[in-house]
């Protein structure tokens, strides 16, 4: 399958998304941070569908005066699946991307067919900020850090989340370099301080066993930031769930191991496990 890139507005801001050219299965594709929808070009060709720059991230607006917490990601995708006339959809989320869309499904269930959550970020109790978030949270420091990293620090950021060497070779970092601009360091700072564990834990906790939808959970076992056992936590939450714990893998288990990458697009389209 080919794949589109479209500019639309929402809510008075610009939002990229890349939509596959010929059709498909009507699955959404949500990255973290900091990088965009380049992460789902590959599953993107194999599933059809659509993958957004969430906005704040990638070639999305970046405004200062937009509302980067949980909840106005939230809207965001309702308003966006309005727009783009899409009433049911698959998830596909990483990280952020992943709570994010599980929040869609606890809000409102009828527009989510079935989800694949990749090392998502915990909705759950027992969840700790990872090192660089703790500092992202603090006023002045995380303003501080942000603007001190340079191409270098990026590039080992992203390599220090996998397994494979791989999995960030230097096109694929100068990607993430590129979009990495203030706009976007300032919506991570202010995602991260939007919303504390207590409050991610209760978006989830036991509400998640009102999730009836078949949901995959991917995680790779050597992720430095979100622990692996919380791969077990969501499969024991959600009613329906199937845990694939990833080994050799870490914090973007599909670029450490790209077979992964049809196995996702598999369980998205047809409900494979």
């Amino acid at each position: 399958m080919g794949v589109d890139e479209h500019t639309i507005e929402v809510a008075g801001s610009p939002v990229f998304y890349r939509r596959s050219a010929t059709p498909g299965a009507e699955v959404l594709y949500l990255h973290s941070v900091p990088t965009s929808s380049d992460d789902w070009v590959a599953p993107l060709e194999l599933t059809g569908g659509v993958a957004v720059d969430l906005p704040g991230f990638g070639r999305s607006g970046k405004g200062g005066q937009l509302d980067y917490s949980m909840d106005a990601y939230v809207d965001f995708l309702e308003r966006f699946l309005r727009m783009l006339e899409l009433d049911r959809v698959a998830i596909v989320g990483h990280g952020w991307g992943a709570a994010f869309g599980l929040a869609l499904a606890l809000r409102r269930p009828e527009r989510v067919s079935r989800l694949v959550l990749v090392d998502a970020v915990p909705l759950l109790d027992g969840f700790s900020w990872p090192r660089p978030a703790q500092w992202w949270r603090r006023p002045v420091l995380g303003e501080l850090l942000m603007g001190s990293v340079n191409r270098w620090l990026l590039a080992r950021m992203l390599r220090a989340g996998s397994a494979s060497p791989a999995a960030w070779p230097d096109a694929r970092v100068q990607g993430v370099w590129e979009q990495f601009d203030q706009g976007t360091q300032r919506a991570i700072l202010r995602l991260h301080r939007s919303v504390d564990v207590a409050a991610l834990a209760a978006a989830g906790g036991a509400a998640l066993e009102q999730v009836r939808v078949p949901a995959l959970v991917v995680w790779g076992e050597a992720d430095p930031w979100l622990p692996a056992r919380f791969a077990d936590a969501y499969g024991a939450r959600l009613p329906d769930a199937t845990v694939h714990r990833v080994v050799g893998a870490g914090h973007w288990p599909w670029l450490d191991q790209p077979h992964l990458t049809e196995r996702l697009a598999a369980f998205a389209t047809a409900g494979g496990t």
